[in-house]
């Protein structure tokens, strides 16, 4: 079967954040001489100044996009994607560095094994500021990588924070070596780079936790299935505006809890814009999700958003579509249903609920009541235990015409992996499939 590829489109956001990213480079390259290509070695010198140039730039553009401004993750399509692109230049970035002082001493090489080890650890202080930069970032920044497995969230957090500082240290090397760009042309490009990463780090640090956060206060909790609790919150000043399926930042105080207090984490909203309260259902994955099953009435907290775009805002309200959720995936399509149903608007969905077993199926019973009013909604769950993994058959026994649909996936990587692969075999375009997965953020 034919299947229709997806076009690559790079939005305006994305364009602008690769032309920062490569525009130190490009000017470099503008002033390159015969000379930087009169041997061996020079060429070697050449590609080691270079990577040095785009290791800094795709560096400080990274920590650009971590300002996590509520509304900025819009045109990247959610903190998501945005996030992922931030780790993909910060990865992009860290390798080049690494490799950006053993160029040099190849090319020194060239001269002599004696000017290639002073090459690399040279007495200069411009020289020193860069080893004490690079020691850093491999202490801070490579074991926020994947390849070093996953780590615990806070000390994951607390390590990509310092990861940050490293940045100012890789900075001062390159600011007493930009001679590679003529005239002022490296205090212009590196300073206005510079302003922007140390305002977005700025912005996180210390301005977001004085302005950005909205105090609010637990006044209700329910428990939807086992190791699921479901908060309502009370705002205590400004009411947060968001869009069903966004996810926000938490923060109980409460000195009392086993784990997570005055930790943020991010949970998805399960309630309708329209509703005078927040709800968010959380599920015991970790310490600190643990820890808020038995949150207690009257805690204050504190929520920081909205962040994601998991469905288009724009859509019509009727528009064919196909959910698969699976556990606790469940929350973005549950705030939808509960907004649709506030508004009494008619819609055309399928929505495939996956779990093990019926006692692992969060909100059924209301699921199935809000199929039961909603005109349009129909409600399907998968049992693992009983019907095996996901297939296409189970899809197009209920759903027959779930290949023209816009389908929209939420839960574990495994599930929304294997639903994708099922959604493109039957020829649908990655275009028309929105997934959400559950990372560090």
């Amino acid at each position: 079967m034919n299947i229709k590829a997806a076009p690559v489109v790079l939005s305006q956001s994305k364009i602008i954040t690769f032309t920062l990213a490569i525009l130190p480079g490009l000017l470099a390259l503008l002033f390159i001489t015969a000379s930087d290509f009169s041997s061996a070695g020079a060429l070697l010198n050449l590609l080691g100044r270079l990577t040095g140039i785009w290791g800094m730039a795709l560096l400080l553009v990274a920590a650009i996009l971590c300002c996590r401004v509520p509304g900025f993750d819009q045109p990247f399509g959610g903190l998501t994607k945005l996030w992922k692109l931030h780790h993909l230049l910060g990865a992009i970035g860290f390798l080049m560095i690494l490799t950006h002082p053993l160029l040099l001493a190849f090319a020194a090489a060239e001269i002599s094994l004696n000017a290639a080890v002073n090459t690399l650890f040279s007495s200069q202080r411009p020289v020193l500021w860069g080893w004490v930069a690079l020691i850093a970032l491999m202490i801070f920044m490579a074991p926020t990588f994947a390849f070093f497995g996953k780590p615990d969230y806070q000390r994951w957090k607390w390590m990509h924070n310092l990861s940050g500082v490293t940045v100012v240290f890789a900075l001062v090397h390159t600011l007493m070596l930009s001679r590679t760009l003529p005239g002022h042309w490296g205090d212009i490009v590196w300073g206005l780079l510079a302003l922007m990463a140390l305002g977005a780090i700025g912005y996180r640090w210390i301005f977001s936790r004085w302005r950005g956060r909205l105090p609010y206060k637990v006044t209700e909790i329910t428990h939807p299935a086992n190791n699921v609790v479901e908060l309502t919150l009370q705002p205590q000043r400004a009411h947060l505006k968001y869009q069903p399926g966004q996810f926000v930042y938490f923060t109980p105080f409460c000195r009392e809890l086993e784990s997570g207090n005055n930790e943020e984490h991010p949970y998805t909203l399960s309630s309708s814009p329209c509703e005078p309260t927040l709800r968010m259902a959380i599920k015991a994955l970790g310490d600190g999700s643990r820890a808020l099953q038995n949150l207690a009435i009257n805690t204050e907290v504190s929520v920081e958003g909205p962040y994601g775009r998991f469905f288009d805002p724009k859509a019509s309200p009727d528009q064919s579509e196909l959910w698969i959720a699976g556990g606790i995936g469940i929350t973005p399509f549950l705030a939808r249903l509960r907004h649709h149903a506030r508004l009494s608007q008619d819609v055309n969905i399928h929505l495939i609920y996956c779990v093990q077993d019926e006692a692992r199926l969060v909100f059924g019973d209301e699921l199935q009541k809000l199929s039961d009013s909603i005109s349009g909604l129909s409600f399907t769950p998968h049992f693992f235990y009983q019907q095996g993994p996901l297939t296409s058959c189970f899809i197009k026994q209920h759903c027959p015409d779930f290949s023209h649909r816009e389908a929209y996936i939420c839960g574990p990587v495994p599930l929304i992996d294997s639903s994708r692969r099922i959604l493109t075999d039957a020829g649908v375009p990655l275009n028309r499939i929105t997934t959400e997965e559950f990372v560090l953020l």
